[in-house]
């Protein structure tokens, strides 16, 4: 049975049409989305909470920062150790947000905007910490090289925690750049939902702006330590990005006046990439500028703001192999190819980018010119839609290389919590050589499979070895994962087994179903009226054996002018697992999720659950207006 990922709200209500599709055939986006933030969860230092969906990990790092007298818990691990490099996590966490900012209504669709936004708060929760002033950003803790010479579990860490910051005499403006971006937008993508959180995120992302552009230097000249393993190239592209993301976070006329007088002397207008990475941002700046541009918000700006266009254009242009020769080299079997360590992370990075791009030519009426010809917005999709198959399957191995998807992807994932036992089967410490010895050097699959890795993937030949030694094929990295939240839930929402375009029609030679439901009275201690609403659908199904699953989503929407709160649900005759509710210690009693307690007017929440036969029995059982 296929894993079930997203989440809905079920009550029997109204006369209601059912369109049941068989996607078989087809990538499942949603469920890729949802693994996405399971890896996520896998890669978190700390204290982890108790009803975390990644059972085989514990808490870790709790240390952190203590040798210096600063509280650091917390943060992710970028790849398969244990090292929390700021550079990759700061870019990581800002793909996270501009997902999140760019497609919140789809996420939201999808029942999963409570793991995005927990996902985002896990980074810039630590990033809060780690700026205990404004001119100090705590930059990394733990040594690459100390770390790689262990091969142990996050939770029996043996390997110095060494705590690295940057400050006026050791600068670092690309990571004080990045992070400054990062908290930029993640203060857009909490807005919504927590206003002085949001304020919060952006008082720093100020204050690490000024700091990043006054003290410059790059970060890795005062961190040492992180040079053999993330390198960077400059800090030019993260200085114009830190910017533009301030730009479209405040509004304030400083920060496009600084993007505009700085384009030629810092790149932005000037150099033409075929990359977009934790490392070089130039391309996501040209985009997120092109924007304003297609806005009409550049007032006086525009003809440096059409530079910046240009060069979005000549990115995308190059992935589309339409830029007269100049293109991104691609695999036979059609994958974007960029670096031969860990491509993958970059195949992501511009598959993100391009879907955003596209999105925002499709608002403006516009199209994408190329040397070799012109290209709609729905076009660049598709080449989107290819990169994201590749991924999960579709591709000369027939493989996923996102563990846990699909019925054949990597085994020996190289990362080191994946293939040792987990804590829970084996108390007892794995020491640094005893891991290599018992466990790196198995030739049996991971005993805990690492949900959502996005793996570094196959050469440049298609050609892919799956063994936990070959780290350049088989690690899986945070900022390889980060953009696909915003990828499969635009693709999702596109091609997803909801299809809202195709209510009541038969499309694509699926069956057409329509069933009648009866409304579920409201009982009399809530409040009268049919304040509540819920559509139901059946979203897909499959057979297994003789029996035949169903996934099920319900949409609920408050239509009152008034914010509903303490939604009780009772479930019956459900056979299968749920999503998207939180039991209580009732029997069969669900509430909302707890970062979702109050429905305000005209606000809509989902959840699913899967099981064969007859549908649950769903009813409301109390709410009350606040």
């Amino acid at each position: 049975m296929k894993t079930l990922n997203f989440g809905v709200c079920l009550i029997l209500v109204g006369l209601l049409t059912i369109t049941v599709e068989a996607a078989a055939a087809e990538s499942n986006y949603g469920e890729a989305l949802d693994k996405t933030f399971m890896f996520l969860e896998a890669q978190r230092s700390g204290k982890l909470p108790s009803d975390r969906r990644v059972k085989w990990r514990g808490d870790s790092g709790l240390k952190d920062g203590s040798l210096q007298n600063v509280e650091l818990v917390g943060g992710y691990y970028d790849a398969g150790d244990h090292v929390k490099f700021g550079l990759p996590m700061a870019f990581s966490v800002t793909m996270l947000a501009w997902g999140t900012v760019e497609y919140r209504k789809e996420i939201t669709n999808l029942n999963q905007m409570g793991h995005a936004l927990w996902a985002i708060r896990w980074g810039t929760d630590y990033f809060i910490k780690a700026h205990t002033q404004p001119n100090v950003l705590w930059g990394q803790v733990g040594d690459g090289n100390s770390d790689h010479y262990c091969w142990e579990r996050a939770e029996d860490m043996t390997t110095p925690r060494t705590a690295f910051k940057l400050d006026q005499d050791h600068p670092g403006s690309d990571l004080a750049g990045e992070t400054a971006a990062a908290l930029a937008a993640s203060s857009m993508a909490f807005k919504p939902y927590n206003s002085s959180y949001s304020d919060l995120l952006l008082i720093h992302a100020k204050q690490l702006f000024s700091f990043a552009d006054r003290f410059r230097g790059l970060y890795d000249d005062s961190i040492p330590s992180a040079k053999q393993f993330y390198k960077s190239s400059g800090y030019s592209d993260e200085l114009l990005w830190g910017a533009a993301w301030l730009f479209r976070a405040t509004g304030e006329e400083q920060y496009l006046k600084y993007v505009v007088d700085n384009g030629a002397y810092m790149g932005g207008t000037g150099l033409a990439v075929k990359e977009f990475s934790w490392d070089n941002k130039y391309a996501g700046v040209q985009i997120l500028l092109s924007k304003v541009l297609m806005e009409k918000k550049g007032g006086g700006h525009t003809w440096t703001l059409k530079q910046y266009e240009a060069k979005a254009d000549y990115f995308a242009c190059a992935c589309l192999q339409k830029n007269d020769g100049y293109n991104v080299q691609l695999t036979p079997g059609g994958l974007m190819y960029v670096h031969d360590w860990n491509n993958m992370q970059y195949a992501s990075a511009a598959s993100f980018l391009l879907a955003v791009y596209s999105d925002y030519l499709s608002a403006a009426n516009a199209k994408l010119t190329c040397p070799g010809g012109q290209v709609q917005p729905h076009e660049i999709l598709d080449f989107v839609k290819s990169q994201a198959d590749y991924i999960l399957g579709k591709n000369p191995k027939s493989m996923s290389y996102m563990v846990g998807y699909g019925p054949k992807y990597p085994t020996q994932v190289h990362h080191r919590g994946a293939s040792i036992a987990s804590i829970s089967v084996l108390p007892s410490p794995v020491s640094c050589i005893q891991g290599f010895d018992a466990w790196y050097c198995r030739r049996e699959a991971d005993p805990n499979v690492i949900h959502g890795a996005l793996v570094g993937g196959p050469d440049r030949n298609d050609n892919f070895n799956d063994e936990r030694s070959n780290y350049e094929q088989t690690e899986p990295t945070i900022s390889a994962s980060a953009p696909l939240v915003g990828l499969f839930s635009k693709l999702e929402s596109l091609y997803g087994n909801t299809r809202p375009n195709h209510k009541g029609s038969t499309t694509n030679n699926h069956p057409t179903l329509t069933y009648q439901h009866l409304q579920t009275p409201v009982p009399s201690s809530t409040p009268s009226g049919e304040q509540i609403k819920f559509v139901h659908s059946i979203t897909s199904k499959w057979n297994v054996g003789k029996t035949t699953y169903y996934r099920h989503k319900m949409t609920m929407k408050n239509t009152s002018q008034k914010p509903i709160t303490d939604v009780k649900l009772m479930v019956e005759e459900l056979t299968g697992p749920i999503w998207g509710l939180s039991p209580t210690t009732v029997k069969n009693t669900y509430e909302l999720p707890q970062w979702l307690r109050v429905l305000k007017p005209g606000m809509d929440c989902s959840f699913v659950y899967v099981q064969g036969g007859p549908q649950a029995k769903v009813s409301v059982l109390s709410y009350q207006y606040r």
